[in-house]
């Protein structure tokens, strides 16, 4: 299995120093920035767009941007979020009229490819694209709202995704989103994920009067999943 990346949702942190706080968290040991687009029509809020990508990039962030396009239709914007810096950007299945030329357009822009899958949507689009995919993740709350609980039952479907990756021999990163916190992200470990969104347990865990606030939650979150590797 790939190594273990701890991916803080910039959604939970101080928009006011957005910067700083994902350089401190960087820092503190976290592997990728997770960037959540949020459009109040595929899902029920409003968030941040590639500007915003752009100017952590500007700030001097160079960790991977895995940005997650909770948007419908997702096309348009996609050449935007690769021209403001992503690394990463998935989508939604549904959230696209034709998948596989979605996933053609991420290549075409030069950033790594994903599909999200929601609590409640098979993985059957796998199948046919799994060639073009360099991550899967699956969201374990349903989108548009930080700081829900995870819902169970994603780890049955962490272990699928983990055998149908396991089985296509190919190199694709396995990730988990929503309600991932210290006292369950060994047991998605185990499921089979690999790369661990976590929002509000990282930035919400913290005394802001401490320059090393970060450290304490990561290090414990790695000792977790390190353990299982």
């Amino acid at each position: 299995m790939k190594n273990k990346l701890i991916a803080p949702s910039i959604l939970s942190a101080d928009f006011a120093r957005l910067g700083s706080e994902v350089e401190q968290v960087l820092a503190s040991g976290a592997d990728i920035v997770h960037f959540d687009v949020m459009d109040n029509h595929y899902v029920p809020n409003l968030s941040v767009g590639p500007l915003v990508c752009s100017a952590l990039r500007s700030y001097g962030i160079e960790a991977p941007i895995d940005v997650h396009l909770m948007i419908r239709p997702v096309d348009r914007i996609i050449p935007d979020f690769a021209a403001a810096g992503a690394t990463y950007i998935t989508f939604h299945p549904e959230a696209s009229d034709h998948v596989d030329r979605t996933l053609q357009l991420i290549q075409d822009v030069g950033c790594r490819t994903g599909l999200v899958f929601n609590p409640a949507t098979p993985l059957d689009h796998l199948r046919h694209v799994v060639d073009k995919v360099d991550m899967i993740l699956l969201m374990s709350v349903n989108p548009g709202f930080s700081g829900q609980q995870f819902i169970p039952r994603t780890l049955e479907k962490l272990a699928q995704a983990r055998q149908l990756i396991d089985d296509s021999g190919l190199d694709i990163r396995l990730e988990v989103d929503g309600g991932v916190k210290l006292d369950n992200i060994r047991s998605i470990s185990l499921a089979g994920a690999d790369t661990f969104v976590a929002g509000s347990a990282i930035f919400s865990a913290a005394d802001e009067s401490d320059p090393n606030r970060y450290d304490s939650v990561i290090r414990a979150m790695r000792a977790e999943i390190d353990d299982t590797a």
